[in-house]
């Protein structure tokens, strides 16, 4: 008995500093993101005005809602390099839809439904095939762009129901815009996911030692092909609210954004490695990609220049992840 007791007190302590870590992260986003904000309120005293607060929440709402379904992948220690390319064909299969005058819930399920085949296919590859999953997304990336082409032969498909530009882009529930409220309904239901679920937990073994997950009894194959879904339906809700914003399908969409959800989620303190972070953190990490280009924005700061900040900032929270991981 008393040997339980040490092993218990043990994993007490280990599960008190491990809360310790989170809520210290937690705080150096959160001062790193409030710093930020008055900074750039200081450079431009547009900023702090509510209508461009919106603004930067409106604009950051697709990255927030595909981040989502990155940080759930790199949870599990891959990585998913076909979000932009998944997006696009999610949005121009919604549009082809639409066009063909099928009702908006069927139009947007079977966006749905192919963005959940995309995940199926990567999880497939990396689970049953052990495929790398750099490579497998890489694959897909460039199988979901030609598509997308293929499908619309190049050409944007445009001018949508009211309805549905309304609900998923242009529209506001109270002040709120539609896209802000969407990406908040994704991020609660995949926080609780992680939180609350065996799937979560699943999710958090697998990324820490698969092999000891899968001696401990979790199907490992199985829990990757639904991590890879979960993260495909989230690119399909982001390349909705994109068309409905846009007014356009367009299959050249999306282009960067793996780069911006990956951004997000490593910035918000998920770990490369695997097995580390949470979904609060990526939309942190969003928020402060969102602050950092709005601001630029408002100062006439050259794009390219922009590109630069962005990658300097990337690479940083990519070596300050490498450090705290260091055994």
């Amino acid at each position: 008995m008393p040997d339980v007791d040490k092993n218990l007190d043990k994993k007490q302590s280990r599960k008190d500093s491990w809360k310790a870590v989170l809520v210290s992260q937690y705080f150096v986003i959160i001062l790193i993101l409030l710093s930020l904000g008055i900074v750039m309120s200081f450079l431009s005293p547009v900023f702090l005005t509510s209508r461009n607060l919106l603004n930067v929440l409106l604009q950051t709402s697709i990255n927030i809602t595909v981040a989502v379904g990155v940080t759930m992948v790199i949870l599990t220690g891959g990585i998913d390099l076909g979000v932009g390319s998944v997006v696009a064909l999610t949005g121009v299969t919604l549009g082809t839809m639409l066009k063909a005058n099928l009702p908006i819930p069927v139009a947007f399920l079977i966006a749905v439904l192919v963005g959940a085949l995309t995940g199926i296919i990567n999880g497939l590859l990396v689970s049953k095939g052990r495929v790398p999953a750099f490579v497998a997304t890489l694959g897909m990336m460039s199988a979901a762009r030609g598509l997308s082409l293929i499908i619309t032969g190049g050409q944007s498909i445009y001018v949508f129901p009211r309805s549905f530009l309304n609900f998923f882009g242009i529209g506001y529930l109270w002040f709120i815009p539609m896209p802000v409220v969407i990406a908040a309904v994704v991020v609660i239901i995949a926080q609780y996911i992680l939180s609350q679920t065996r799937f979560g937990r699943y999710v958090y073994a697998i990324g820490g030692n698969p092999e000891a997950a899968r001696l401990a009894g979790v199907k490992v194959t199985l829990m990757l092909i639904m991590t890879y879904v979960i993260a495909g339906v989230t690119y399909a809700i982001g390349g909705t609210i994109l068309t409905a914003r846009l007014n356009s399908a367009q299959p050249i969409a999306g282009v960067g954004y793996e780069l911006d959800a990956i951004a997000a989620a490593v910035i918000g303190g998920t770990s490369l490695s695997g097995g580390v972070g949470t979904v609060w953190g990526t939309v942190l990490g969003a928020l402060i990609m969102g602050v950092l280009r709005n601001g630029l924005n408002l100062m006439n700061i050259s794009s390219y220049i922009q590109q630069v900040l962005i990658g300097t900032v990337i690479v940083g929270a990519v070596l300050v992840d490498r450090m705290r991981n260091k055994p």
